[in-house]
């Protein structure tokens, strides 16, 4: 099953925020050994928020699961040794420090795959390792703007808006993901390993792969649409009487289905909309005639009408309807995990789907470390005696109490 088909991958993870540590979940959620390694004071990610949960983030608590944590000193010699062991006896590393960060703490992937050749080093940052803009800092709605997106959202004349969900972070940690599994797979054939630059940037643009082919195609930029296609009609929300339903009912055959269970067969024989060019064309008109049709019955009513002619459609769900629906029950993604300062922490999962099923041999989900809980463990691990861990910690490379790592 695929909890168990990264054992035995070891992934030192220097990220921090969301897209690093969002890609080496997903390694660990895999069953990758991810030890993640942040400073003494924790990293940024510990910061965000609200909201809270007995004090922890919990946007930090939902991207680091599964994880081991360090809690280290690069600004020390020592740190920078402690990463250095760490690393030659690793797979694979992730940052996400600022190109040329960890050149200039010795650690790049020049200087660590001298000592291992088959190391595979997937450097995650706002604009890529090259170009005019690779010492900028960007975040997820910053990149949202540069790359174009927010540019296509919102209604026409309305003021910009973004994708609230951080989805430049995201698609740019899967795309990571994907990535650091390939070139390991090459790795592990040819001996070799290599280095991986993965941008916010980049990624945002590859998200929109259809936008900048329409672009391309017609020298036109995409217009506002709300929640519209542009490339189709009718493929759009609906205010129903007691809510809104998206319908996407532009193939010929659902085209004429839709006028038949609407009763409006006059529709399909207007002229303005016998092709999805021209419903296209004509979408405000289009719109003008579907909307108080669909505002007669209530948004069931319409979903269960509309699939029973095989229809796409679906009710504009919130939060709460989604977590409350069989199909989120059916899912499989649900997932609680205990955490010793916030307790039961209640998060979306991994799940291929429903056809997944937990067994005895699947590994416990963990939930996120609390800074420096794997410490000692991690450090006995590559050789260091005790009095070397004890020593480190007085001094202050290693951050966190003694009494509280393992």
């Amino acid at each position: 099953m695929f909890k168990r088909s990264l054992r035995g991958l070891r992934v030192v993870d220097f990220s921090h925020v969301l897209a690093g540590p969002v890609c080496t979940m997903m390694l660990a959620d895999m069953g990758a050994d991810v030890i993640k390694i942040e400073p003494p004071g924790g990293e940024l990610g510990r910061q965000i928020g609200p909201p809270w949960i007995a004090g922890e983030s919990a946007v930090y608590l939902s991207v680091n699961r599964n994880k081991r944590g360090i809690a280290l000193d690069l600004k020390s010699d020592n740190g920078r040794e402690v990463a250095r062991r760490l690393v030659s006896r690793a797979d694979v590393v992730v940052e996400n420090y600022r190109p040329g960060v960890m050149q200039a703490f010795g650690l790049d992937y020049d200087t660590l795959a001298d000592s291992n050749r088959r190391l595979v080093y997937c450097s995650i940052s706002a604009y890529g390792q090259t170009g005019p803009l690779r010492g900028r800092p960007g975040v997820d709605g910053i990149i949202q703007a540069a790359s174009g997106l927010m540019s296509t959202l919102g209604v026409a004349d309305g003021e910009p808006v973004k994708v609230a969900t951080p989805v430049a972070d995201m698609v740019t940690a899967y795309m990571a993901t994907i990535a650091i599994l390939a070139a390991y797979h090459a790795a592990q054939r040819s001996g070799q390993g290599e280095t991986l630059d993965i941008s916010l940037y980049n990624a945002t643009l590859m998200l929109q792969q259809i936008g900048y082919a329409s672009y391309f195609a017609s020298d036109t930029a995409p217009a506002k649409a709300g929640s519209a296609a542009p490339y189709a009609a009718p493929n759009e929300a609906y205010q129903t009487l007691d809510g809104w339903i998206m319908v996407a009912a532009y193939h010929p055959k659902r085209w004429q289905a839709l006028c038949a269970v609407l009763g409006a067969g006059e529709l399909e024989h207007d002229p303005r909309f016998s092709t999805n060019e021209c419903r296209v064309a004509h979408r405000d008109a289009l719109r003008q005639a579907l909307t108080p049709l669909f505002r007669q019955r209530a948004t069931d009513t319409w979903v269960n009408r509309l699939a029973e002619s095989d229809i796409l459609c679906a009710p504009v769900a919130d939060y709460d309807d989604v977590v409350r629906s069989p199909a989120y029950a059916a899912s499989g993604i649900d997932s609680w995990v205990d955490h010793p300062v916030a307790g039961k922490v209640r998060m979306p999962g991994f799940a291929p789907g429903p056809a997944h099923a937990t067994s005895a041999h699947d590994p416990i989900t963990t939930a996120a470390p609390t800074l420096g809980q794997h410490t000692r463990q991690i450090l006995t691990e590559c050789g260091y005696a005790p009095a070397e861990i004890d020593a480190m910690f007085d001094s202050g490379v290693l951050g966190n109490s003694k009494q509280f790592s393992t």
